[in-house]
């Protein structure tokens, strides 16, 4: 396992120092690294990784120390794997506020930057225990907000249940204290990834899927737009396939530019990169054949 860093917009790589690690004592050891969330200054970094651990780096990931207040916390032993593993998938920081998204774990919040955590999942619901809102142990995907707007966050969760309707896409007002259903008008609540506008807290996107195939409704590719907070959602197709594809965009595999009127990306799991003009309104193939695309940046040079 390698973190590698880039002074010069990827010209040229350099493996850090070190790589997160578990204390030798402790049992665990890295399989991967789901994250990495830049801090305060050039030097901090944050690591999410799997088995679900959260590390810091002060120098640039030259060394790294492990976050015992959610690595350690009472109900670590609890988590469990979900179909991509016991993945620290999601890191969201608000100055000393820090949202982590765990699947199998649920969302949890620090508002002492780091130092301790607690499960904020009221309103997050599960459809794989009998309980339908636990407390912790729900299988978030996604978690995003918008700067302007630090506390709305939007969230990603598994879906898909018919006997536990729309709990996979969720909104939170309170700093993610608390979360209610915006799938009402979707035409299903599975997915991965969602996104928020760079410019409109208020504007954000998803790409439901097919929960038992994990692919798009009926073959046909769709991501679905909401101007309002997940009021109303509206399904942006045109450019993309009619029929007949069969893909699933991934957690991190969906992103959008910071222009005026930015465009949204995505990858798919059959390796091709799609980019939706003028805020996802007609969608043009950039790459066709590329190997499964697990994650999509996007950076204005």
């Amino acid at each position: 396992m390698k973190v590698l860093t880039s002074t010069d917009l990827g010209k040229k790589f350099k493996s850090t120092k070190s790589v997160p690690a578990f204390p030798q004592a402790d049992g665990r050891a890295l399989a991967n690294i789901w994250s990495l969330e830049p801090g305060e200054n050039g030097k901090d970094l944050w690591a999410g990784v799997e088995p679900a651990a959260l590390f810091r780096s002060e120098d640039g990931g030259n060394s790294w120390e492990m976050i015992a207040g959610i690595s350690n916390h009472k109900h670590a032993p609890d988590w469990h794997p979900g179909a991509g593993g016991l993945c620290l998938h999601t890191i969201v920081r608000d100055g000393n506020r820090i949202h982590l998204g765990i699947s199998t774990g649920g969302h949890y919040l620090s508002e002492d930057g780091g130092q301790t955590f607690s499960a904020a999942n009221t309103g997050v619901g599960a459809g794989f225990v009998p309980n339908p809102y636990p407390e912790f142990g729900q299988c978030v995907h996604k978690i995003a907000r918008h700067p302007s707007a630090p506390g709305r966050l939007y969230m990603q969760n598994h879906g898909g249940w018919p006997d536990r309707p729309g709990i996979g896409v969720l909104r939170s007002d309170d700093y993610g204290h608390t979360w209610e259903s915006i799938a009402e008008g979707l035409p299903s609540d599975f997915g991965f990834p969602i996104v928020v506008h760079p410019h409109d807290p208020d504007t954000i996107y998803v790409v439901p899927l097919e929960p038992m195939t994990r692919t798009c409704p009926e073959g046909k590719p769709a991501v679905w737009r909401s101007t309002n907070g997940g009021h109303k959602w509206k399904k942006l197709t045109k450019g993309l396939p009619k029929k007949e594809s069969y893909f699933t965009v991934l957690r991190d595999g969906m992103t959008v530019d910071e222009f005026d009127i930015p465009a949204v990306y995505f990858g798919t799991t059959t390796g091709q990169l799609w980019m939706g003009h003028d805020g996802g309104d007609e969608w043009s193939c950039l790459f066709d054949s590329l190997p499964p695309i697990n994650c999509v940046k996007v950076a204005i040079v």
